[in-house]
């Protein structure tokens, strides 16, 4: 999939968000559509799912072979117009975020703003992809008056 550059018209959104965690302290629909919005290259349509541990490492078990649960996984459908589904474990970005030292609502940015890249072809399997994934997610970040998720 080649990867789309950046336009100057107004990108569309198509935005489902299933909340699927117990979690208390989860962002707002409006905060997730702010944030992939933020990261869109052309338009896109995605279901957001938030989940709980259990079936954040079923979906990484079956989808990745890794048995546990990651912070987000990105399921890619077509290319053209960008269509898929992205899965934000709840309980490992607040895990994170606490780790990390970071505020949870600007991880829940971040990890949206990744999964949203992973949507439109960006990678980071390979160094110079990682450079510029980052590089990007950066800037958006910044943009949207958060910290640089990559420094600590």
């Amino acid at each position: 999939m080649s990867k789309p550059t950046p336009q100057k018209a107004e990108r569309k959104l198509s935005l489902s968000v299933q909340y699927a965690s117990n979690a208390s302290d989860l962002p707002t629909r409006a905060q997730f559509r702010r944030w992939f919005k933020a990261a869109l290259l052309g338009d896109v349509s995605l279901t957001l799912r938030i989940v709980d541990a259990e079936e954040g490492r079923t979906l990484n078990k079956s989808y990745r072979g890794k048995d546990y649960a990651t912070n987000v996984l990105t399921f890619v459908y077509e290319d053209n117009p960008v269509s898929g589904d992205v899965v934000i474990c709840a309980p490992v970005v607040a895990k994170e975020a606490n780790e990390q030292n970071k505020n949870l609502l600007a991880h829940y940015a971040h990890m949206s703003i990744h999964s949203a890249l992973h949507l439109q072809g960006y990678d980071h399997e390979v160094e110079s992809e990682a450079e510029e994934m980052e590089a990007l997610e950066t800037s958006i970040m910044l943009k949207l008056r958060y910290a640089n998720p990559y420094q600590s």
